[in-house]
């Protein structure tokens, strides 16, 4: 950890009204006039911490943060079953991400982000490529129905008694069935014990996947606080059972749009979540990405995979 800055807090902060009732939390570090950058979290639905500021450069950076509807400090909150999930897709968190530019009076912004947030960067760059400085990903994801059936379906393959446990959380849904889209629906449920079982056996699923990095140190979805937990179940699986509202493959098919902007993909090569095709894809039908493959690191990275970030937005830091 001695590669990441030290910690930087906020000098600006507020609650920005991006519509359809919804409050979008944003905060901004670091250099007031240096280079604008926006972190893009995860999940979808995990909200923004705060370690992911040490990877910015606090003199060269003008870093922007923010959590996505939903979740985090953005309300309503996805853990209130009075929370209108209608209007959380993909195309609102486009419009939430480009609002705050304005809002802020950025021009260009350098992206970055990982799993989850490099869906969603991918699909706000190629809407406004114009916007975009460059791009650093890590843990490279598209969103396709076929990744997502990966993840919950044949990722079970390397640990088939946590899948079982995981199908059976959703009765009644087949083998072959959609058990996300049957998550989601226990997600939605009046009664908050099937809605807290439903997360509970969501949780267990993901950090089965993951177990092989943690080795069972720690469990990255399960030991969130308990709205926390609501919040990003109940959003990962609205997403998840819509495919995020995007045509299969359709991030890859339009990456011609991202010509132009430089970015460098950091993925493991361990990574069981998703795995490294995905962002091979990627890199081929993006002449100016670099895939940087790290051997012995997985969907959450490690010391190798912090050094690559680090020194690809150091590189960009630069460009200014």
């Amino acid at each position: 950890m001695s590669l990441l800055y030290p910690t930087i807090e906020p000098y600006e902060q507020g609650m920005l009204d991006v519509g359809d009732g919804n409050l979008v939390y944003w905060e901004v570090c670091g250099n007031p006039d240096g280079k604008p950058a926006l972190v893009v979290h995860g999940g979808p639905g995990s909200g923004c911490g705060s370690g992911v500021r040490q990877y910015f450069d606090p003199e060269r950076y003008r870093l922007v943060l923010f959590d996505q509807r939903g979740c985090g400090r953005s309300t309503p909150h996805a853990s209130d079953p009075a929370t209108d999930m209608r209007y959380n897709t993909t195309q609102h968190l486009i419009a939430d991400m480009e609002r705050l530019r304005e809002h802020l009076g950025i021009d260009r912004w350098l992206l970055h982000g990982g799993s989850w947030g490099s869906t969603l960067i991918l699909a706000y760059a190629e809407t406004h490529p114009q916007r975009v400085s460059e791009i650093v990903i890590s843990a490279v994801t598209t969103t396709r129905r076929s990744e997502i059936d990966w993840l919950y379906r044949g990722a079970g393959r390397f640990h088939p008694e946590q899948w079982e446990c995981f199908l059976a959380g959703a009765p009644g849904t087949p083998r072959d069935g959609d058990v996300v889209a049957a998550y989601a629906r226990l997600t939605e449920h009046p009664d908050p014990a099937v809605r807290n079982r439903a997360t509970t056996d969501w949780c267990a699923g993901e950090d089965a996947v993951l177990s092989g990095e943690t080795k069972g140190r720690s469990h990255p979805y399960g030991d969130r606080p308990p709205a926390a937990r609501l919040a990003l179940v109940r959003i990962c699986a609205h997403y998840f059972s819509h495919g995020a509202w995007l045509e299969e493959g359709a991030l890859l098919r339009n990456a011609h749009r991202l010509a132009g902007i430089p970015a460098v993909l950091v993925h493991g090569r361990l990574d069981l979540a998703s795995p490294l095709d995905t962002a091979w894809e990627l890199a081929r039908a993006w002449p100016d990405a670099e895939l940087l493959v790290v051997d012995d690191a997985g969907h959450l990275g490690g010391e190798t995979t912090r050094r690559r970030v680090l020194d690809a937005l150091d590189g960009f830091a630069r460009r200014l």
